[in-house]
């Protein structure tokens, strides 16, 4: 592990005089899709999809949760009895307390979850008296915290070696990484889709923070700001050594590689490639980079990679971010989908130069990339970033905000030099809903892009990657063409032309798949209809989804 972190002084446990001691680590309490007193906000649930990408697309939303990732690793690099409660009710948050006497109990959320912080520690002062409370997260970055709520330490930055330092263990040992199935409770079409780990992409956490910096970032300002970062991996070697063993254990030929800006080491990648292309690991990447981190590779390279998914920032057309200098990234999206790459593209509402006179100019340049999914978020002086501290210095920042209303999908929280918070709400909105009457349902977007990779790659002379496309196209060969008719029959009335060009790709796919596949389709794409109809009644009615609460424990052998 490296680390290019700043040194932070941490504190070191003296609670506990013979024996490692136990540990709870939470994630906050549920649930989440609502609106409380606890800062749960109906806006903003624990949907990563619904939540900030394809919130106005209804019963074709992509419904997904996502595990605490940071609460596993950390919990799978300490040697301490410990157990992992994610995602729990307050109830059950209560009871693990009751029956584990815990001597820590770890509490992490990010800013929006303030309020819900400020109870668990409250319910841990009364069933768990005697345990220290360490609450981290980018909840960790609110100036002032510790005045807010009731816990003993606060831990900022990287949590592995936090926790080892704070526990007397040695923070130099080696990194083991927990297998985690990157999603679960996959729901679409109203249907729930089964995840088993063969068909889900195992997560790869190979760093955190991103040495960009850009102003805004929270993830960045968390983990040492511009030029910092903390890597787990240091090599392409380590790298595929940790794949393999996913494979075997997991069933999985996709990995979700969770680094802010993987491709940006471009000697780690391509060692990656070489030991892909010795084995003939047919494997699918799906990764975050910025636009001149991939200009670092020719398409070819890519495509040999397995790069089969991209959140990409895009930011917006006038904007000062260095990664996108030099770039025409309406051409260079096209370019990648052209590959097969199902591109997430993100774009922010709200810089500096925008204004209500050329807001919808800026949400139609955005728009025109016509991303696979795209995300909006607006532009969110978040504490502990460098945007936080510049509106702070100009007296800019909203006193009379809910920290439980920061996490970019609501309001400005700042006074923007010619948009007003409840502008920015709107033009949000605005932005979501064009994005979606002008490119459609994002899942019609991906059938698209993919059946673009098959049709320019089917006949590629590199058996290991024709595999790989094989691969990623075989669920929508399976299911697209029924899945297209069924949104083309429901759009017929609303979205005329979105409907002409799904029916144009629908007559493809069985040109290209064969009459089997249409039989196929016209004996689902009903089946799909009905449910795609059932599920935006419910939504109309207020139907929300929660996840499943995780109970997870850890070296409690000797105990």
């Amino acid at each position: 592990m490296s680390s290019e972190m700043p040194t932070i002084e941490r504190p070191v446990y003296k609670g506990k005089g013979q024996g490692k001691p136990t540990i709870l680590f939470s994630s906050v309490f549920g649930p989440y899709a609502q609106n409380d007193s606890f800062g749960s906000r109906a806006i903003n649930p624990m949907e990563l999809y619904h939540n900030q990408v394809t919130r106005v697309q209804g019963p074709f939303s992509l419904r997904m949760f996502h595990r605490s990732w940071g609460l596993m690793f950390i919990q799978q690099n300490i040697q301490a009895p410990s157990t992992v409660l994610d995602f729990p009710t307050q109830e059950k948050f209560i009871h693990e307390l009751q029956v584990g006497d815990y001597d820590i109990v770890g509490i992490s959320g990010i800013v929006a979850n303030v309020h819900k912080v400020h109870r668990m520690c409250q319910l841990v002062r009364r069933y768990s008296p005697r345990s220290v409370i360490v609450v981290g997260g980018h909840v960790a970055s609110i100036p002032g915290l510790e005045n807010m709520i009731d816990a003993d330490y606060i831990s900022k930055g990287e949590g592995v070696s936090w926790f080892r330092h704070f526990l007397g263990e040695d923070e130099t040992a080696k990194i083991v990484h927990p297998d985690i199935v990157s999603g679960f409770g996959t729901r679409l079409f109203g249907f729930d889709v089964k995840n088993s780990s063969q068909d889900t992409a195992a997560t790869v956490i190979t760093s955190v923070g991103c040495p960009m910096g850009c102003n805004f970032c929270a993830t960045s300002a968390l983990f040492g700001g511009k030029g910092h970062s903390v890597t787990f991996y240091d090599s392409g070697e380590e790298l595929y050594n940790l794949m393999c063993g996913f494979e075997r254990r997991l069933g999985t030929s996709s990995f979700f590689i969770m680094d802010e800006n993987f491709l940006l080491n471009r000697p780690r990648a391509m060692e990656l490639l070489d030991l892909m292309e010795r084995d003939g690991k047919a494997w699918s990447l799906y990764c975050f980079s910025s636009a001149n981190a991939l200009r670092q590779y020719s398409m070819d390279e890519l495509l040999r990679l397995g790069l089969s998914w991209l959140w990409m920032g895009l930011e917006g057309e006038d904007s000062q971010y260095a990664k996108l200098k030099g770039c025409d990234s309406v051409e260079f999206v096209g370019r990648l989908q052209e590959l097969g790459i199902k591109i997430l593209g993100s774009s922010i509402i709200g810089l500096e130069n925008h204004t209500p006179e050329n807001i919808d100019q800026v949400i139609a340049r955005a728009i025109k990339h016509n991303t696979d999914f795209h995300q909006f978020m607006l532009y969110t002086p978040l504490p502990g970033t460098p945007l936080f501290q510049e509106q702070a210095a100009k007296g800019a920042m909203l006193e009379d905000v809910d920290l439980a209303d920061i996490h970019g999908q609501y309001r400005f929280n700042f006074k923007h030099p010619h948009i007003t918070p409840e502008q920015s709400e709107e033009f949000l909105l605005r932005a979501f809903q064009a994005d979606y009457d002008v490119n459609g349902p994002s899942v019609f977007r991906v059938i698209n892009t993919v059946w673009k990779g098959w049709k320019n790659f089917h006949k590629y002379d590199n058996k290991r990657v024709l595999r790989r496309l094989e691969q990623d196209s075989a669920t929508i060969r399976r299911y697209a063409y029924g899945a297209l008719w069924a949104m083309e029959q429901y759009l017929k009335e609303s979205n005329r032309s979105v409907q002409e060009r799904i029916h144009t790709l629908r007559e493809q796919f069985a040109h290209d798949f064969g009459s089997l596949t249409k039989v196929i389709g016209m004996i689902s794409g009903p089946v799909i209809l009905a449910s795609i109809r059932r599920e935006a009644m419910r939504l109309k009615n207020g139907f929300t989804v929660e996840p499943s609460t995780f109970v997870e424990r850890r070296n409690w052998g000797g105990l």
